[in-house]
């Protein structure tokens, strides 16, 4: 993810820290913030819902609620209205600013998109879609990645229609949100407490078995459901067929064991059920947007940072 450079070269540099660029589109706002030096406890407020994406560089968040954490890019951040943010800056500086982005959307605009889905598209659960008042943070699949992209050239074009194309494109990304929300329940097990969920079941299965062969076909079996009804409900229920969510699932503890500087690759694709390294860098771009390697030198050099 990356500011258009015509942005960049339109914008004014009137602060050091967080200077910002603003553009409107109907009811959202995009904010592109740029900071030049080191800085602490920058504080941060927007009074409608916020997507916050981060760009390059890191920042140090601290929530409520939240231990502190570094902010990095590929990442993005869900904040409620009027929520506070309080944020260090310790490593930018004029040859490498830190960037980010903040996008708030009106409440009204995700209360209308959270409506229809829950007449068109209701959960298994029975339970009805809300959006966060808590905040949720996340690594960027490829469809946000990309949505969010298409919306830093939407608000800062000069077309007649602008509005509309940004409202399109707004419908999309909350959705996407939510998607990527309610998948998340899962990854953190709070929807596998039903022993007798088959589907719970299966996600239990893949997360044993994710160094082996796992072929849609065999899960079917094991969730006793036929092949075309196992993968409706999956999705359904999961919001990404089995075969993406074994994907995310082997990306997942890719990520986590990168995150040790003595790990080879080889090592890593083994482990995640990878049978070579050209599938697994494949699969770990398309969902990080950086290959195996470049991700563990950005944590090592993230650990050195620190230390």
């Amino acid at each position: 993810m990356e500011i258009p450079a015509y942005i960049l070269e339109s914008r004014r540099l009137e602060h050091l820290v967080e200077n910002q660029t603003t553009y409107r589109a109907g009811e959202a706002e995009l904010h592109f913030f740029e900071t030049h030096e080191r800085a602490e406890q920058v504080m941060l407020q927007f009074s409608s819902p916020v997507l916050a994406n981060m760009i390059k560089g890191r920042k140090v968040m601290h929530l409520r609620d939240h231990a502190s954490f570094n902010f990095l890019p590929g990442e993005s951040l869900i904040l409620p209205s009027d929520e506070i943010m309080c944020i260090d800056f310790p490593d930018a500086d004029l040859e490498h600013p830190t960037q980010c982005s903040a996008m708030t959307i009106s409440q009204d605009k995700i209360a209308e998109v959270v409506q229809v889905m829950n007449e068109t598209i209701p959960r298994l659960d029975k339970k009805e879609w809300e959006f966060m008042d808590f905040n949720f943070r996340f690594t960027n699949d490829l469809g946000i990645y990309q949505i969010v992209q298409r919306l830093f050239f939407l608000f800062s074009e000069n077309h007649s229609s602008k509005d509309v194309f940004v409202d399109f494109m707004l419908k999309e990304l909350v959705i996407r949100v939510l998607r990527n929300q309610y998948q998340h329940n899962y990854e953190l097990d709070t929807h596998l407490d039903r022993q007798d969920h088959r589907i719970a079941d299966t996600i239990r299965y893949i997360r044993r078995h994710i160094d082996h062969p796992l072929k849609v076909e065999d899960l079917s079996k094991k969730a006793c459901m036929s092949l075309s009804h196992f993968s409706r409900v999956f999705k359904q229920e999961v919001g990404c067929s089995p075969v993406e969510f074994v994907k995310k699932e082997r990306i997942r503890k890719a990520l986590n064991m990168l995150k040790n500087p003595n790990c080879s690759i080889k090592e890593v694709y083994l482990a995640c059920g990878f049978d070579s390294r050209s599938y697994f860098n494949r699969v770990f771009k398309q969902l990080n947007n950086v290959s195996p390697k470049a991700y563990q030198e950005q944590q090592r050099s993230m650990t050195a940072i620190q230390s």
